[in-house]
């Protein structure tokens, strides 16, 4: 689902496509209830992901309700065939998650499984693709074993899990109407739209660069 969304101008950033190049930027988060609040973060942080000239798609809601991943079986529902070829097109991925008992929810590994029938690809799994994580729990107890647990998932699947990840309490209130709270939180989704953004762009220009010219480069010659 491709979304538009509006958000406030990030001080201090601005667009920085390289050579018109523009990454195409997929979300993957949420639950089956539409507002939760990993939802709303991701929302917010892919309107932040456009700002900066990417293209976005979010996998939210409805989305989400995907038929148990079942590799046995080579049938896959519509649903779980435009996730996977959205992911495809992928340059980078941002996943918001709930914390449940102390690890990302079933919904979000199950479509994480999928990713599986990208073993074959050009580009496997989520090689050459960064990946931001944001992880909403009721409570401070779960968001670092679900933050950790993301980031074993995403090295499995061979990506690139951004140096930053954002945490956010919801027992704090992190949104209201649909933005951060706080200084905080926005701070938290900035860095981590940032960081996927940047590693996209400079992904693409070592591709584009001729392998002998980056030898050269890195021996300074």
């Amino acid at each position: 689902m491709l979304d538009k969304i509006t958000t406030p101008p990030m001080q201090g950033y601005g667009t920085t496509d390289a050579g018109g190049f523009r990454p195409h930027i997929v979300g993957i988060g949420g639950t089956t209830r539409i507002g939760s609040s990993s939802e709303t973060a991701l929302r917010y942080t892919m309107g932040l992901m456009a700002e900066l000239g990417a293209t976005t798609e979010l996998i939210v809601g409805p989305l989400l309700d995907l038929p148990m991943y079942d590799p046995s079986d080579d049938h896959r529902s519509p649903s779980a065939r435009r996730l996977v070829q959205s992911l495809r097109r992928a340059d980078g991925i941002i996943i918001a998650t709930p914390a449940y008992h102390g690890g990302m929810s079933g919904v979000i590994k199950n479509a994480l499984d999928y990713v599986e029938d990208m073993r074959a690809d050009h580009r496997p799994y989520f090689d050459g693709r960064a990946v931001g994580i944001v992880v909403s729990a009721y409570g401070a107890q779960a968001l670092g074993t679900t933050l950790v647990g993301v980031r074993s998932i995403v090295h499995a699947l061979r990506g690139w899990p951004t140096p930053f990840a954002a945490a956010l309490n919801a027992q704090n209130r992190p949104f209201e109407n649909g933005l951060p709270a706080n200084e905080e939180v926005a701070g938290q989704l900035e860095t981590v739209a940032r960081q996927v953004h940047g590693f996209a762009l400079a992904h693409n220009a070592a591709l584009e660069t001729p392998i002998a010219t980056r030898l050269k480069a890195a021996v300074g010659t």
